[in-house]
């Protein structure tokens, strides 16, 4: 087949995956949105494989929780410096395509430098590297989030984010069948380092040239504000101006403990499937694509609830859900039975990423949103160093299993926070 004749049918299939009523110009940027989240979905299918692959090399837990916290050091550190550089620029899209393709060739970096290392150093180089690779996602983290807003606007975030996660969650979970299959037959530690390489060349290659393509309205640039004032003064105003967004604090507050009690989770399920399940590496890539298809299944269940139920039903029905999963895999002891709580759980999951960022969107103000954004992110980036390190210090007073259930004790606290924290005009809670 001819490269022309593939690139009609995408254009074909990604039509067919847009809403109705959009301007030719939304149209094309929803296409190329999709076209990028194939190059995010095929690197990405390697990323559950990156704690695995420093577990099987010998890692200790914190060394593994230490690889999940460093990309919250430079979101705290740079988050808000970024915003500030990002509401002087007209246009964000560049910054956006630049970061993203850093981000993804990334992975390969991590394949070349563990061909290159001895075993003993390979390590410690690794947590090097990911640090320097957090610097770009940083920025990634804050244009993200204001470029899918900038393109959907308020009333097509959940179209936009399902389209483009359902993108994702396809080709990972295909793609992520294929790593297994290479992880499975070729010898450790090359099966890891050359998946890594293919899929991060490949991936970052089409993100890079469809995100690029993206055209939005240029905003005018704000001149940096005056420095005269004194910093005293300065951090005064910009205190105020957030917490007169009550909305907005609100919807942090309770995000916050929420996602914190992910953040104590997130490092232990690589080391739980490794070092309790004792699962190989084709059985891991089966809980990945399983849990990549499900997502798709969800993100399809959960828009179609939402203009039903609202918004308030997807919320927490999603993170009362999510509160038990991390207590139910504690309790599993079978790689079968993993598989199918995996599954389960990526339903909800669905829900909760889509309901998350419409929520936390809902109460940025739009003439701000960087700096909105970069303090909701530079929170989260706090609990993404504290959870994991926390976490993996202590498995070794009260287990995996233990860890997990504390996890597990914290998401609840947050939903509880959502169920009676009192509902907003406008809000879901």
């Amino acid at each position: 087949m001819r490269l022309p004749d593939l690139r009609r049918i995408w254009r074909n299939v990604g039509l067919r995956m847009q809403p109705t009523n959009l301007t030719r110009t939304q149209r094309q940027n929803f296409l190329y949105t999709q076209a990028d989240a194939l190059g995010v979905g095929l690197v990405m299918a390697m990323h559950p494989f990156l704690p695995v692959f420093m577990a099987r090399l010998g890692a200790t837990n914190q060394q593994v929780g230490l690889l999940t916290a460093i990309p919250g050091f430079s979101g705290l550190a740079l988050g808000l410096l970024m915003a500030r550089f990002l509401e002087t620029r007209t246009s964000i899209v560049p910054w956006y395509t630049g970061v993203r393709f850093v981000r993804l060739i990334g992975y390969g970096l991590i394949g070349v430098a563990s061909l290159l290392i001895r075993s003993e150093q390979v390590i410690p180089l690794l947590l090097v590297l990911w640090f320097l690779l957090s610097i770009p996602a940083a920025l990634l983290s804050v244009t993200y989030s204001v470029l899918m807003n900038a393109i959907a606007g308020p009333k097509g975030r959940f179209a936009l984010l399902s389209r483009r996660w359902s993108t994702i969650g396809v080709t990972g979970a295909v793609m992520t069948v294929v790593a297994g299959q290479i992880l499975d037959r070729l010898p450790f530690p090359l099966n890891y380092q050359l998946a890594f390489v293919g899929f991060a060349a490949v991936g970052a290659s089409i993100s890079f040239s469809a995100s690029r393509r993206i055209k939005i309205t240029d905003a005018p640039a704000r001149p940096p504000r005056p420095l005269e004032a004194p910093l005293a003064e300065r951090l005064k105003a910009y205190v105020g101006r957030i917490l007169g967004e009550r909305r907005f604090v609100a919807i942090v507050v309770k995000r916050s403990v929420y996602i914190f009690g992910s953040n104590l989770v997130t490092p232990l399920f690589a080391l739980y499937y490794v070092r309790v399940l004792e699962a190989t590496d084709a059985q891991i890539s089966v809980i990945a694509t399983v849990q990549k298809a499900i997502l798709l299944v969800g993100y399809f269940v959960w828009t179609r609830l939402r203009d039903v139920r609202g918004s308030r039903f997807v919320l927490l029905s999603t993170t009362l859900a999510m509160s038990l999963y991390p207590a139910l895999t504690a309790g599993t002891r079978r790689v079968a039975w993993m598989v199918v709580l995996v599954g389960v759980g990526a339903v909800f999951q669905a829900g909760l990423n889509l309901v998350f960022f419409d929520e936390l969107m809902k109460t940025v103000p739009t003439e701000h949103a960087p700096t909105f954004v970069a303090v909701s992110k530079s929170l989260e980036h706090l609990l993404a160093i504290v959870g994991p390190i926390l976490s993996t210090s202590l498995t070794g007073f009260i287990g995996l299993s233990g860890a997990l259930l504390l996890g597990a004790a914290v998401r609840f606290c947050g939903f509880g926070l959502f169920l009676f924290g009192g509902k907003g005009k406008g809000q879901a809670a």
